[in-house]
């Protein structure tokens, strides 16, 4: 069986969202297992509210919970938080293959590197949301966070490590990489994107396709946007946010005259398939890329149906063997050769 954790005090709806979550993909999947982590009696409450089967089940007693508003870096000293204590578990017992938490995202980043440690080679993890796009399937964000500062070697790695999941996720064997940029050609950009180009040109064990513009992101033909952290973020929330106002203002419209609630009748079909295609959340999150085992991270206002998207997706990517593609991709790359002068 194929075991996750899920972090039941994480996020704004903890713990009903996260217990109610987890339920749901027991249902789904009879070759999980799943440890719940946070305060027992909380759990235990909210799991009296299904029925479910109690022998795939396992609570693990946490006391403490990490709050949204704690410092990163401090907040993993808490011992006896929901979080810290299931990245310790995650990283001692090897029959556990990953981690879901709709807590802090600091907090997540930080106890993915310090606590559950990076894969041997990686410099950082990379936070890497799947952004559906016109073709019907996803582009990988890499990165939307973790790093607002990158060097070329780092952006370098995220190609390789979301060229991975990808594959891991997505049965995409030949990603096609773009590197998010001001401008489609060569010479654009400010040096880090300047060198990051030359560098991502060479490498052999990618598919560079070249740089690509925001735009390009959900209707462009590339399986992965490279960024930094800063840059990835800002795509993100803004990607976020236009989808938001499209379905908001076709709502409004399609209710602001007879004539349009009897036209929007005919369309229902088309609008929920809209609302279906721009989910965000239909893979639970982003994947925490680079600590060596699955970890995603799914929004804090997250409910149950995206908790259970992130436990189904996160025991998918295990059984599809994500780290050691990674493993194996990384190898693939003379990185001492490739940025020799860097650091």
């Amino acid at each position: 069986m194929v075991k996750i954790i899920v972090d039941a005090m994480g996020g704004d709806n903890a713990p009903a969202a996260p217990v109610e979550g987890a339920v749901k993909a027991l249902e789904a999947d009879s070759d999980l297992y799943l440890i719940l982590a946070g305060k027992a009696e909380a759990i235990e409450a909210e799991l009296a509210k299904f029925a479910y089967d109690k022998s795939r089940v396992e609570i693990m007693d946490c006391r403490d919970a990490i709050d949204m508003n704690d410092i990163p870096t401090e907040a993993i000293r808490k011992k006896e938080s929901s979080m810290v204590k299931a990245y310790k578990l995650l990283k001692t017992d090897d029959s556990v293959a990953g981690f879901v938490t709709a807590g802090s995202t600091g907090a997540a980043i930080a106890g993915g590197q310090l606590l559950l440690g990076r894969i041997r080679g990686v410099k950082r993890p990379a936070l890497c949301p799947a952004i559906p796009n016109i073709r019907g399937s996803y582009t990988l964000l890499c990165d939307c966070g973790a790093n607002a500062e990158c060097k070329p070697s780092m952006l370098c790695q995220f190609a390789v490590l979301a060229s991975a999941y990808a594959d891991a996720a997505f049965g995409i064997k030949d990603a096609k990489v773009g590197l998010l940029n001001n401008g489609t050609e060569e010479h654009k950009g400010d040096p880090l994107h300047q060198q990051t180009y030359q560098l991502l040109n060479r490498m052999d064990a990618i598919n560079f396709g070249g740089n690509i513009e925001g735009r390009d992101i959900m209707i462009g033909d590339c399986d992965v946007a490279v960024c930094d952290g800063f840059s990835g973020n800002i795509a993100l929330k803004s990607i976020e946010g236009c989808a938001k106002l499209i379905l908001a203002v076709l709502k409004k419209e399609a209710t602001s005259s007879l004539s349009s609630k009897i036209g929007s009748l005919f369309l229902m079909k088309g609008f929920r398939h809209m609302r279906e295609s721009l989910d965000f959340e239909a893979v639970g999150g982003a994947l925490l890329l680079g600590v060596k085992k699955v970890v995603i991270k799914s929004h804090g206002s997250s409910k149950a149906k995206t908790i259970t998207a992130a436990v189904q997706n996160a025991a998918s990517i295990y059984r599809n063997d994500l780290i050691g593609k990674v493993e194996q991709k990384l190898a693939a790359v003379d990185w001492a050769n490739l940025v020799p002068d860097e650091d």
